[in-house]
């Protein structure tokens, strides 16, 4: 077309260019455009393929959030992260993204840096047509703001947070369970004296696996010893920090049980720098089975959760929710965990006391 029209609109910058402009230059109403943005089967083939066409050379982008407010699907879903630092989170990612990839959902991921006020502002940006549905990871406070995405009928699914939301969807794994299990192994290869690197306090999958370590402790008539307990926070400094403590104890533990894997590897990097070798000299385990954990030397031993899963499963529940708001919302799903053994771990036989051993 070599209309003066055509030039002139080929000539407007892209974040100008309006549904307007790309309905006079199809020959088309605004409203036929509005259709073929939001796939109305109801529009004919040749006129739909002559539209994107346009919106195409014009570099026409849909304004997502004016799009929503204005009745349409948007096909966007927020994801909220506290960082992107960790196998973690990447297992997990990468279930979601494939789950939206099936689907034809975009992702507009938000990463909080573990600050509670930016978390409660972007739920709220997301939740005012930025976004049709959220999916939250291990969310730092969501008392904040759940009450508030529940009364609007605003489809989320939390992952991997337990103990704050008994009313919505949310999808974990048995953490407490996992962790009596790596407890109770090392217990079988005749450690006595465990320790543990302790996740962040505030989220219930931190509770949960240090309730299970104790329970573990119990159960095999073992003394809970409060020296043998180091508050972390989920990253590999607190691994080595708590590894260094546990090592200037008079009564050093044979073995260390961190509450994730990137703090077992902390762990592990203390005994090195004391020129400790793992397992002979300490043994360790972790908890979420990263890819990293099999690739490492010694490769790690730990609990596997299904990370990829839980994302996969959570998209799934949330696309649920967005089919029909009205249907019943589906509780706490948890996952099954497993004990992975690899190479960190070793038979402890104590001869005489802490100091005398043998493995």
């Amino acid at each position: 077309m070599g209309t003066l029209e055509t030039r002139q609109a080929d000539l407007l910058p892209p974040n100008r260019i309006t549904i307007y402009d790309v309905a006079a230059e199809a020959g088309v109403s605004y409203a036929t455009v509005s259709r073929v943005i939001n796939n109305d089967p109801h529009v004919k083939t040749e006129t739909k393929v002559r539209v994107q066409a346009v919106m195409e050379r014009m570099g026409f982008v849909v304004n997502q959030k004016a799009r929503s407010l204005a009745g349409g699907k948007n096909n966007l879903i927020g994801v909220l992260v506290p960082d992107l630092g960790t196998g973690y989170i990447g297992e997990i990612m990468r279930g979601i993204d494939a789950e939206l990839d099936l689907a034809k959902y975009e992702m507009l991921l938000y990463t909080t840096h573990r600050r509670e006020g930016k978390e409660a502002n972007y739920v709220a940006t997301l939740a005012q047509g930025m976004a049709e549905g959220l999916l939250l990871i291990l969310p730092r406070n969501p008392a904040a703001y759940l009450d508030t995405l529940r009364r609007r009928n605003f489809p989320y699914v939390l992952i991997d947070h337990q103990g704050i939301d008994d009313q919505g969807p949310a999808v974990g794994a048995t953490n407490w369970q996992g962790a009596y299990n790596a407890t109770e192994y090392l217990i079988q290869l005749g450690h006595k004296r465990i320790a543990f690197v302790a996740g962040s306090k505030d989220l219930g999958c931190a509770r949960d696996r240090q309730a299970g370590y104790q329970a573990a402790l119990r159960t095999h008539h073992i003394p809970i010893t409060p020296e043998y307990i180091y508050q972390g926070d989920f990253h590999q400094p607190d691994g080595f920090a708590g590894g260094h403590y546990f090592l200037d104890l008079p009564g050093r533990p044979s073995a260390v049980f961190a509450s994730n894997d990137v703090m077992a590897m902390g762990v592990i990097e203390a005994a090195r720098d004391r020129g400790l070798r793992v397992p002979e000299d300490l043994s360790v385990i972790g908890f979420d089975n990263i890819p990293q954990s099999a690739m490492m030397h010694p490769r790690l031993t730990t609990i596997n959760q299904p990370l990829e899963k839980m994302g996969r499963v959570a998209a799934q529940i949330l696309f649920e929710l967005l089919e029909n708001p009205q249907a019943h919302k589906p509780g706490r799903i948890e996952l099954p965990t497993e004990l992975v053994v690899r190479d960190s771990c070793k038979t402890y036989v104590e001869l005489e006391g802490p100091g005398n051993t043998s493995h």
